[in-house]
């Protein structure tokens, strides 16, 4: 069993400043992709930013230069720096993470979501 633990979204007024976490435990042997999307109201959910477990990243164009995605692989956490906020950035942000658990067998397992909302 693998569980995903977010933190740290909230309110923030337009060019704020968030930073999200999303620890895992669990049956993890080892971590290749973390990732996180969000999901706005009426839309379907979109990818933010992945990273490798080397530190190669990539980017929705919609956050370039403004989010920055890091990891600690000690820690099995991903973050998501969050600056320069805009209005459409409001969704509930998702993270992700895929890998291979304790037995050798592949996982891909969602955290529970944070809302951020990004307004005046």
């Amino acid at each position: 069993q693998v569980q995903l633990v977010e933190s740290g979204g909230g309110l923030v007024q337009p060019g704020g400043s968030l930073r999200l976490s999303c620890a895992a435990s669990g049956s993890i042997l080892s971590i290749n992709i973390m990732g996180w999307y969000r999901q706005a109201p009426g839309k379907q959910r979109e990818l933010v930013a992945l990273i490798s477990r080397i530190g190669s990243t990539n980017y929705a164009d919609s956050v370039k230069g403004r989010f920055t995605i890091s990891r600690d692989n000690a820690k099995k956490t991903v973050y998501l720096q969050m600056n320069s906020l805009k209005p459409e950035d409001t969704a509930v942000y998702y993270c992700n993470v895929n890998g291979y658990d304790t037995s050798d067998y592949p996982i891909n397992y969602w955290g529970q979501g944070t809302q951020v909302t990004v307004s005046s």
